[in-house]
């Protein structure tokens, strides 16, 4: 499709169906300027391998004693305000058309952070839950990312096998670790040899991520990053 047409199309979507923001209900984008200015950031220094803030810049106390599988895991916002609601009209609300804005703060957030990684892959739903809701945002993130950075996208590689609760039900970190053991897993060799940049939408205790890290290292893969719109503090 020629570039005048798809904008002629946007134009005509824009106005059959207008855009509001996802915090103020003000029409015209689906997060406003304002209410972006208002998001909280997570800011340097950060915990090297938790990407919490950490005034010190090292391990925090959490992570001295986390055997973790994962390399690092980096988030530009923190999950409350209007990132918050987007990430929920998302998953929940089947608002798809936010991705490409979404994947552009991801995109932003890459460019000035040391994120390594050759390939892209999308944290897995399982196929019941993809059948409820109709689609796995964290493909949907990954696909627009990878028009912006021009990386590749290896899909359904890695895949979730068992059906788990999901992770804001359970109570605690220890609780959450043991909800996604031994869920995940590989079916073929396409990313041995690789750096991952593994993507989701949220990371909340990085157990989800973790899991994943360790399944993707098993299977040959030489580093694996988590990079998350949002992160629980």
């Amino acid at each position: 499709m020629l570039p005048q047409v798809s904008r002629l199309g946007e134009i005509a979507l824009d106005i059959l169906f207008p855009r509001y923001c996802v915090g103020c209900g003000k029409e015209g984008s689906f997060i406003c300027d304002p209410c972006l200015r208002s998001q909280p950031l997570i800011m340097p220094p950060v915990c090297p391998l938790c990407g919490r803030p950490q005034a010190s810049g090292i391990l925090c106390s959490d992570c001295i004693r986390w055997e973790a599988d994962v390399d690092g895991i980096r988030s530009p916002f923190r999950f409350e305000g209007v990132i918050q609601q987007a990430v929920y009209q998302l998953k929940y609300r089947n608002l798809r058309s936010i991705t490409p804005m979404l994947a552009g703060f991801l995109y932003d957030f890459m460019k000035i952070n040391s994120i390594k990684g050759n390939v892209l892959v999308p944290v897995p739903l399982h196929k019941s839950r993809i059948r409820e809701r109709g689609y796995n945002q964290s493909f949907l993130l990954v696909k627009e990312l990878a028009k912006l950075s021009g990386l590749p996208v290896i899909r359904n590689s890695l895949v979730k096998h068992v059906r788990s609760l999901p992770q804001a039900r359970s109570a605690s970190v220890e609780d959450r670790k043991q909800n996604v053991s031994g869920v995940f897993s590989i079916r073929d060799q396409r990313l041995k040899g690789k750096t991952v940049i593994l993507v989701d939408d949220v990371s909340t205790s990085g157990a989800t991520l973790d899991a994943c890290a360790g399944v993707l290292k098993e299977a040959g893969a030489v580093s694996v990053w988590g990079l998350t719109l949002a992160r629980e503090i």
